[in-house]
């Protein structure tokens, strides 16, 4: 299996809301209908946080400031290419919000909605790790196409809907 570094981030606003990408644009997409944060696949030699920046400043034309590094989220899957994600949280940008993203549509969201939006089930795991401010972690997420059957957190299985 191969296995992709990639990143993904979760700016917040002062009204306490997650910018959101609803990915509606590209037609072959893993993500396709889904709302997720903003990031994307490493380029060339770059550092997570390179990754991360770059990929904001494409996707939304913000240039980040203030961002902190919450985990590392491992995908596995039957249908496609393994992942190993690195999750952030930024709450300082410089420049104006683009209103054309390649990827999809940018909103901004209330963030205790986004758990509501249609999106992956690993992906509400690890928004409520976030909500509950908990350190650094590693999260193992599986998936048998569009179904989660396996999340490990720091070691320890959780429970899934199987």
């Amino acid at each position: 299996m191969n296995m992709h570094n990639s990143t993904l981030g979760y700016l917040e606003n002062a009204r306490g809301e997650y910018l959101m990408l609803h990915r509606i644009k590209k037609k072959v997409d893993v993500n396709k209908g889904k709302w997720i944060g903003v990031g994307g696949k490493f380029e060339g030699c770059e550092s997570p946080d390179e990754c991360f920046r770059r990929e904001v400043l494409e996707e939304t034309g913000l240039t980040l400031t203030s961002f902190r590094f919450r985990g590392v989220v491992t995908f596995l899957s039957d249908g496609w290419d393994g992942e190993y994600m690195y999750l952030f949280t930024a709450d300082g940008w410089t420049g104006k919000l683009t209103r054309d993203c390649a990827e999809g549509e940018l909103a901004w969201v209330p963030k205790q909605d986004v758990p509501e939006l249609p999106g992956w089930d690993g992906d509400k795991i690890f928004l409520r790790l976030l909500a509950e401010d908990h350190p650094p972690f590693l999260l193992t997420l599986q998936y048998q196409g569009d179904r989660l059957v396996r999340a490990v957190l720091d070691g320890r299985a959780l429970p899934v809907n199987k």
